[in-house]
């Protein structure tokens, strides 16, 4: 039995805001049970475990219809623990694998079959590094061959750096949890600037998740809700939502669920681009079957 602590809100508050129909979480994670699904070794990171059952409880409550479950540094690139929530709801939800920039285009296939649709790269410092520019737009040459893109995670200070070569990619880029900004810098900040510049290139689309990771603030993290909506008013159709659950690597005190829900409404303040950045976008980008 895996006794250490969990990552997540043991008990999250039921959110006031109402979910449209065929909502989706695009940003999770599942963490084992390590019992079945062993961490990898190098992982900084040895959490408590955080299941499918979890997850599914959490989306569940809050109304969520569809998912892309992320692979999760704790177990490297042994995407079986993903694979699994996937194919417990299979249809409805998808995935987003790590895997490395040379790996076949038969492990592709393999992974497109489970489920998957895209590999992440992380560029932060308490994870495992990414790949080169020039190995990510090769890769993205042969991602578009399988409908596949590319997500990235990025501290916000390589933004501009990384965004000329993003900028080439010959598949979607997706980059995650608003290019991890610093809320408490205001909105007239490099890093959100190179982010809207970025976002100018049409295959580029961003997740407004990750308030609570923006913020310096305690929740309900207002001081992030600012630079979402810029994001959802400037780019309502290339916009992505999701919960972060179980919340990896954050502060002492996980972030109650039911909170960055009803950040939404603040985020989105009108049904039609809730209706986008929930339900329409998702279902275009990811295709789902359901």
């Amino acid at each position: 039995m895996n006794t250490a602590p969990i990552t997540y809100h043991p008990a999250p508050s039921k959110p006031t805001f109402v979910m449209p129909k065929g909502a989706c979480d695009t940003h999770c994670h599942v963490f084992g049970p390590a019992s079945r699904f062993p961490y990898a070794p190098q992982s900084k990171l040895q959490p408590g475990d955080a299941p499918k059952e979890k997850l599914f409880a959490l989306h569940d409550m809050i109304g969520i219809d569809r998912c892309v479950v992320v692979q999760s540094g704790v177990h490297g690139f042994d995407n079986s623990a993903a694979a699994d929530a996937i194919a417990a709801r299979a249809g409805r939800y998808l995935g987003v694998a790590l895997l490395p920039a040379d790996v076949s285009d038969d492990e592709i296939r393999r992974h497109h079959d489970q489920g998957f649709r895209a590999i992440r790269f992380n560029y932060m410092a308490h994870l495992a590094g990414g790949a080169s520019m020039d190995e990510l737009l090769r890769l993205s040459e042969r991602l578009a061959r399988h409908d596949w893109h590319l997500q990235i995670h990025m501290d916000n200070e390589l933004i501009a750096e990384k965004a000329e070569g993003l900028a080439k990619a010959s598949t979607p880029v997706v980059i995650d949890h608003m290019g991890r900004i610093d809320a408490s810098l205001g909105m007239d900040q490099e890093p959100f600037n190179a982010l809207l510049r970025l976002m100018e290139n049409k295959h580029v689309l961003v997740k407004v998740s990750g308030c609570e990771r923006a913020s310096r603030q305690d929740e309900p993290y207002a001081d992030a809700v600012p630079f979402a909506r810029k994001l959802v008013d400037t780019f309502p159709a290339r916009v992505l939502w999701g919960t972060d659950w179980p919340h990896p690597n954050f502060r002492a005190d996980a972030p109650d669920d039911g909170v960055l829900v009803d950040l939404i409404p603040q985020i989105a303040p009108t049904g039609e681009l809730q209706q986008a950045l929930l339900v329409d976008n998702p279902m275009r980008f990811y295709s789902f079957d359901i």
